[in-house]
């Protein structure tokens, strides 16, 4: 690209600032290289690119929160066809303009969505990416709900957490006055964060490791690896149970605005 393209390239991104993902763009110019986390997400994507097939020709795909669209663009550059959605309209307005620099638009969808609109989509997605989003939601296990009845044959799951790596198995049943086990490091749990982390208002959530591996498994997914810090790659459970389709498929469906209004007796 010639120096006139790069100076009108430096002033679309400066246009669109500010930048959450460091795009290196195929002339070379980074969209947020001086970002807080580094090469974010690039460092992320060089261990979860890995454990991804290559070739995504003819697979289906679903980027939850896609933000400026950095692993929507990853996808559709090994083939996928990607629905990428957000509910920020500026980090929407970043994808667009980035896919197009990639000149991977004709396989990319953008929509502006917020998690629990997801249940819209008629359809299920061979490979679904929720990275960065559950610890963001007020209503967090909902939307893992959700976005795990999305998948069909991959789902990569990523939150920040809480420290450690313990796991204990709390058994099939305990008595409603035997408890002490959950004050233990291992037992699947939760940290509300009622202020701000990081100075940002909307991280509400940290799991632990337990907890992470057991909200996975309670929506039908099976853990098959840990591609990179606080990164779970799963696939469906074979049988296709889960606590959702085998306990109360109604309270989901009221959840999601589709159980319908029952006539009062």
């Amino acid at each position: 690209m010639d120096q006139a393209g790069d100076r009108e390239t430096e002033r679309q991104i400066e246009e669109l600032r500010p930048w959450f993902h460091n795009l290196h763009l195929p002339n070379g110019q980074q969209t947020a290289p001086d970002h807080f986390l580094g090469d974010f997400p690039g460092y992320k994507w060089q261990e979860l690119g890995v454990a991804l097939p290559q070739d995504l020709h003819g697979w289906t795909a679903l980027d939850i929160g896609c933000n400026a669209g950095f692993y929507t663009i990853e996808l559709a550059r090994r083939g996928a066809d990607v629905t990428a959605v957000d509910m920020n309209p500026h980090y929407l307005k970043q994808a667009r303009w980035a896919v197009n620099a990639f000149e991977v638009s004709d396989r990319v969808q953008l929509l502006q969505r917020q998690v629990y609109q997801l249940g819209e989509l008629d359809q299920q997605f061979d490979l679904v990416l929720f990275l960065g989003v559950f610890y963001h939601l007020r209503y967090p296990l909902l939307g893992l709900d959700i976005a795990a009845r999305k998948v069909r044959r991959l789902f990569a799951f990523q939150t920040l957490s809480m420290p450690g790596r313990e796991v204990l198995d709390p058994g099939e049943d305990r008595d409603i006055n035997d408890r002490a086990a959950m004050n233990e490091p291992g037992w699947p749990k939760m940290a509300f964060i009622e202020n701000r982390l990081a100075g940002d208002p909307t991280n509400w959530w940290a799991p632990n490791h337990a907890g992470i591996e057991a909200m996975l498994r309670s929506t039908g997914m099976r853990i098959v690896s840990y591609p990179g810090t606080e990164t779970y790659l799963c696939t469906p459970e074979a049988n296709g149970t889960s606590p959702i389709t085998t306990w109360d498929a109604e309270e989901f469906l009221a959840a999601t605005g589709r159980l319908g209004t029952p006539s009062d007796p």
